[in-house]
C-alpha cells in the first residue's frame, strides 16, 4: 500500500468540522487545550466565535456541552481518547449519556497507534467503556472519507456520539463513487468463502492486506468493514459467518469489550461459530514508533495473516 494516498483521520475530522461549520451554524466545538493536536483548530480559524478552549479540564468541558446542547446547540466535545472517554467518563455517563443529550465526542489519539506517548496515553479501553453507555453510537471510521462521513452522520443524528480517530496517518480505502455511509451499517470490502474478517479502524486497510496474503495461500477471506461498533450490523456480520463458518475480529483495542466482543455477543445470540480476536490482549502499550508497536503487537497486514492462518489450522 505504499502508493496509497494517507491521512490521518484525526485530520478528517478538524477537516469536516470546518467543512460542517457553514451548513449548521449551530455546530460548536470545544477543545481542552489539544486543538492543534486534535485538529480542531481548522475549525477555530473558521469560526473563533464557536470554538470554546476549556483546558486542561475535560470533565468540566463534557458539563459546558452537556449545557449547550439543552439550549439547542450541537457541541463537539474535542480531546485524546484517553481524556475524552477515560477521564471525563462519569461527566458523559451521567451528563451525555443518562439524559440522552445531543452532544457528540470527537475522541482522537486512540490506541497504540499514539507512538511514543507511551502506555498512559493510548487508549484501548475506550470502545468497551462508550459501548456501555445505553443509547451512545459508536464509530470508529477507517480512513479520511469514512471519518468525513462519520462526522456528518454524527451531526444529523439526535442523541450522544462517540467518534474514535487516530494519530498517525492511514490509507484511504473507500475513495469509490458508490461509497455509501450509514451509521448502523457495516461493508463488505472483499468477497470471501473460507473466513470472515471483522475489522474496525486501522485494521480495516491491514485486514485487506492480509486477504491479499491468504489468497496467495489459497484461502479467500472475507473482510468486513465495521465503523459503527454500536448499534452493530448484525444481520451482516451473522450471514457472512453464515457462508464462511469462521469469524476473526481486528481492531487496535482491547480484545475485551471492543469490536470483538460485540461480534461475539451477536453471534453467541444468533448463529454461534469459532471466532479468535485480534487486539490488544489484556496489556497496556509502550513507547515507541506506531509502526513498530502495530508490528510488534500484530495488528499490521504481515501480523493478522499470521494468526489467520495458525487460526484456520
Amino acid at each position: 500500500m505504499a502508493d496509497v494516498k494517507k491521512i490521518a483521520t484525526r485530520e478528517s475530522y478538524g477537516n469536516a468540522l470546518a467543512e460542517l461549520g457553514a451548513e449548521y451554524p449551530n455546530l460548536v466545538v470545544l477543545d481542552a487545550d489539544l486543538a492543534a493536536a486534535t485538529k480542531t483548530g481548522v475549525f477555530k480559524k473558521a469560526y473563533p466565535d464557536r470554538h470554546i478552549d476549556c483546558g486542561i479540564a475535560e470533565c468540566n468541558m463534557v458539563g459546558i456541552a452537556a449545557g449547550m446542547a439543552t439550549m439547542g446547540k450541537v457541541p463537539f466535545v474535542s480531546s485524546f481518547a484517553m481524556f475524552a472517554a477515560g477521564r471525563a467518563f462519569e461527566q458523559v455517563r451521567n451528563s451525555v449519556g443518562y439524559p440522552h443529550l445531543n452532544v457528540k465526542i470527537g475522541a482522537t489519539h486512540a490506541g497504540i497507534s499514539v507512538g511514543e506517548d507511551g502506555a498512559s496515553h493510548q487508549c484501548n479501553e475506550d470502545i468497551a467503556l462508550m459501548r456501555t453507555i445505553p443509547g451512545m453510537v459508536v464509530m470508529c471510521p477507517a480512513d479520511d472519507v469514512e471519518a468525513k462521513a462519520a462526522v456528518r452522520a454524527a451531526i444529523e443524528h439526535e442523541g450522544p456520539v462517540y467518534l474514535r480517530f487516530g494519530r498517525a496517518a492511514c490509507p484511504v480505502i473507500n475513495d469509490k463513487p458508490d461509497y455509501k455511509f450509514e451509521i448502523g451499517k457495516g461493508t463488505v470490502v472483499r468477497e470471501g468463502s473460507d473466513v470472515t474478517i471483522v475489522a474496525t479502524g486501522i485494521c480495516v486497510g491491514n485486514a485487506l492486506e492480509a486477504a491479499d496474503k491468504l489468497a496467495e495461500d489459497g484461502i479467500s477471506a472475507e473482510v468486513i468493514n465495521i465503523c459503527t461498533i454500536k448499534p452493530l450490523d448484525e444481520e451482516l456480520v451473522i450471514a457472512s459467518a453464515k457462508k464462511t463458518g469462521k469469524v476473526v475480529t481486528a481492531e487496535e483495542h482491547s480484545v475485551i469489550g471492543g469490536l470483538g466482543s460485540a461480534v461475539c455477543d451477536a453471534l453467541a445470540k444468533s448463529y454461534p461459530v469459532p471466532v479468535m480476536k485480534i487486539g490488544m490482549q489484556d496489556m497496556f502499550g509502550e513507547s515507541g514508533s506506531a509502526a513498530a508497536l502495530i508490528e510488534k503487537y500484530k495488528l499490521d497486514g504481515k501480523g493478522i495473516y499470521e494468526q489467520v492462518k495458525d487460526f484456520l489450522k
